[in-house]
């Protein structure tokens, strides 16, 4: 265990702490012109160089509010990365930073710097030669000569404008106003924006609301009613997002990038530097949110040998990865130490840190969520219809699994012509007879949310065609499947996997998942967490399927608790209740109200 796992993260010291345990391996990981920084090895769709750019660049995530708030702690690695800043803008040096192009990588990277040119310039700037600004300016302004994509990344270019701004450099009027525009045109209501449509995932949070957080701090001024908008915004999401944490500080495994781990934490820092508390969500109750999700992640094996930041989401794994994660990208997660900014007087850190109940159940339309949670709030369930996205690594996975768990993180597909090679947790799939491809959600052609239930009408493969329904009941929910097939097909639904085995503290300590399986159900029951799926009809018996290793985004060794069923041409009915557990209850019957419920769907 390094030093960053065994801070207790209480205080504004022990985060400025944390950030520095984080930051110091990776100084020998920097190039001798201090320009790049190489973590591992790996790649990304982006050139290595490019890759080594983004792993210097995300560090000063941290180091940026470090300089703003004057810890001490960030003193000795601004000086190596102000050696870098100033080598890599310099077209005659060796590490220089290349010359910008369309839809560039990149331009994500310059953000940070621009942050650094709007909060600190007496770092970023007032402490370079009239030279080294001159080419760092250069660089960072191909921004604005170059086309990118019409999403969260044209607020990139907004805070290198608001770099240029704050420092006195000519910022380019027409590409700010087209992209503040742009970025306004993203929001589609109750504190929501998206990417795309079908895009209903955390870019909404450490995206859009985090940039348009830091906009409000630097332009509430100059730029006041356009500020109060995305504070408004802002504070309305605040409740809807604290949905997505359980009490341990846990955020719902859901859609893209998770690789970036803690950055999930980083809206409630974005909240606190911009001066924002929110009805219900005061100091306390944001210092909670960070400090409990940091707290979580920090804990987890997600560091190599080293010391550095790994791709994966609870344990290295590039199973899971984007086509975008290279070995420096997690690094994205820094952005959660913003609060480091605010001095150790702000009220933020002298609250005290307070929990957050969120409702038992809350149905949020925009992202197409109902979400439940126990009433002691140890864990938080996610039922999802209607988002589907595209571009990205296992899409279906991560945006079309029936439920999604803040204990269980879901599992990924890795080849679908085995149940445990396709790992289909919070899944129905089907695959034709005697064939071997599995076939799961994979977009709907209907769909309906509302508190009671969630329909969907989808196909997973050509001549079946499945009406579902999914009602959730406290820590229980059932699903029913109505389906017509023209063929003789093979059916088999998930519950939620379960980490099978563990080691102790000494190697002597095994401990296992207790599991059983019969023709009425299957149940894999731990300290872990318990999952129980029940058959009420349709299904020809219970099995556990030993899923893949490295399957799991949270735990590398699972079990997965599955019913089975062999259906004949024509039309059929599958109905069961999943039950699900932070802890090791594990039930043997099926309560009476969740009987009544399956009957009335």
């Amino acid at each position: 265990m390094n030093q960053v796992q065994n801070n207790p993260l209480l205080t504004r010291a022990d985060m400025a702490r944390a950030a520095a345990d984080m930051i110091a391996p990776l100084v020998s990981c920097l190039t001798p012109g201090r320009a790049r920084m190489i973590v591992g090895e790996g790649s990304a769709h982006y050139p290595e160089d490019v890759a080594g750019m983004e792993g210097f660049s995300r560090v000063l995530w941290a180091l940026v509010p470090m300089l703003i708030g004057k810890c001490p702690e960030a003193e000795p690695f601004w000086a190596l990365w102000r050696e870098g800043l100033i080598h890599g803008a310099d077209p005659a040096h060796e590490e220089y930073w290349g010359d910008v192009g369309d839809y560039d990588q990149r331009m994500v990277e310059m953000a940070v710097i621009g942050t650094g040119l709007c909060f600190c310039p007496e770092r970023f700037y007032d402490e370079l030669t009239e030279a080294q600004q001159d080419q760092l300016i250069a660089w960072l302004n191909q921004i604005n000569l170059h086309d990118m994509p019409a999403n969260n990344w044209r607020f990139f270019r907004i805070l290198v404008n608001l770099g240029f701004l704050k420092v006195g450099r000519p910022v380019d009027e027409g590409r700010l106003k087209e992209d503040l525009d742009l970025m306004e045109s993203h929001y589609v209501g109750d504190g929501w924006y998206f990417d795309a449509p079908t895009k209903r995932d955390y870019y909404t949070i450490w995206g859009f609301h985090y940039y348009s957080l830091v906009y409000a701090a630097a332009m509430k001024e100059m730029d006041p009613k356009r500020c109060q908008r995305f504070i408004q915004r802002a504070q309305m999401i605040a409740p809807r997002f604290a949905c997505w944490f359980d009490r341990e500080g846990r955020a719902l495994p859901y859609g893209r990038s998770l690789t970036y781990r803690f950055c999930q934490g980083s809206y409630w820092a974005a909240m606190a530097f911009a001066g924002v508390t929110a009805e219900g969500i005061g100091w306390g109750e944001m210092k909670g949110f960070l400090l409990r999700n940091l707290r979580f992640w920090l804990g987890m094996p997600i560091f190599d040998r080293g010391g550095a930041l790994i791709v994966g989401y609870g344990y290295p794994n590039l199973c899971a990865a984007e086509g975008y994660n290279a070995p420096g990208s997690p690094y994205w997660g820094m952005k959660a130490f913003f609060a480091l900014a605010l001095p150790e007087e702000h009220p933020f850190w002298q609250a005290e840190e307070k929990p957050y109940a969120p409702p038992e159940k809350f149905l949020d339309e925009q992202v197409r969520l109902l979400i439940t949670r126990d009433a002691e709030n140890r864990q938080a369930v996610a039922y999802t219809a209607g988002n589907h996205a595209w571009e990205h690594m296992h899409e279906d996975e991560k945006y079309e699994k029936f439920a999604y768990s803040t204990q269980f993180a879901f599992s990924v597909t890795k080849e679908a012509t085995t149940l445990s090679k396709g790992a289909f947790d919070s899944m129905l799939a089907v695959k034709r007879a005697g064939k071997d491809l599995w076939h799961a959600r994979s977009g709907c052609d209907s769909f309906s949310l509302s508190e009671k239930e969630i329909r969907f009408t989808w196909s997973p493969m050509e001549g079946v065609r499945i009406d579902s329904v999914i009602a959730p009941c406290g820590m229980w929910h059932v699903r029913k499947h109505r389906i017509r097939t023209e063929y003789e097909i093979e059916a088999a639904e998930g519950a939620f996997a379960v980490r099978k085995d563990w080691a102790g503290k000494r190697p002597c300590d095994r401990i296992s998942t207790a599991r059983e399986a019969d023709e009425t159900h299957a149940a894999a029951c731990g300290a872990y967490g318990s999952s129980v799926i029940f058959a009420l009809g349709g299904y020809e018996r219970g099995d556990m399927i030993h899923t893949e290793p490295n399957t799991n985004l949270m735990y590398p060794r699972c079990v997965l608790p599955t019913l089975r069923a062999r259906l004949m041409p024509g039309e059929h009915t599958l109905l069961c209740a999943v039950f699900t557990d932070a802890g090791e209850n594990c039930p043997d019957s099926i309560p009476e109200e969740v009987i009544r419920l399956a009957k009335s769907l």
